[in-house]
């Protein structure tokens, strides 16, 4: 390891965020593990895909690096939970385009709505993964609700997906984005 791919946090040495990433795309075998362990590693510290492939150059004989390749096009920092970078996995492997993350919505006075998970601003079809608490909080339900019908009233079309419909129909949720971007103009 090169001195530069290592700073000092409090004292401590440890890998730079783009050596960490150079490391972790290398060595998970699992490619949804390592996109979503590389998504929270960007989204925390900004590392880019440019530093992850300064890095490579550097050591281009390196195990692991047909593995890191092949996930460095797939990292997003604007996922916030490996639940959201499971589902945009999901919507990337079922050869949909990959979508934008955390869209920021306003309304027609420039008031701020919305924050989507994921999704195709320009068609304004947008995927939320609820997690329990969506369910189960009733504030949060409540809140869930009126933000719905907010984002309703802007035209956008909201596909709400769980861990079960990806783990078990996951071809429905595919489905419905689909047919809600070729509502909306879309065309592959």
């Amino acid at each position: 390891m090169a001195p530069h791919e290592t700073v000092a946090v409090d004292g401590v040495a440890v890998t730079t965020p783009a050596r960490t990433a150079f490391d972790i795309g290398r060595r998970t075998p699992s490619r949804l593990q390592a996109v979503q362990r590389l998504d929270a590693l960007a989204n925390s510290t900004d590392v880019k895909v440019a530093d992850v492939q300064a890095v490579i150059a550097e050591h281009t004989g390196a195990r692991g690096l047909v593995r890191l390749r092949a996930v460095l096009p797939l990292i997003d920092g604007g996922a916030e939970s490996p639940q959201e970078t499971w589902t945009r996995l999901v919507l990337i492997d079922a050869g949909l385009p990959k979508p934008q993350t955390q869209i920021r919505v306003f309304d027609d006075y420039g008031d701020f709505v919305a924050r989507i998970d994921l999704g195709y601003e320009q068609l304004r079809v947008g995927v939320e993964y609820d997690g329990p608490q969506h369910w189960t909080d009733p504030a949060q339900r409540a809140r869930d609700i009126e933000r719905s019908t907010a984002l309703l009233d802007l035209g956008w079309t909201i596909i709400r997906v769980t861990s079960e419909l990806l783990w078990y129909r996951r071809g429905t949720f595919v489905g419905r984005v689909d047919a809600a971007m070729r509502a909306a103009g879309w065309r592959p």
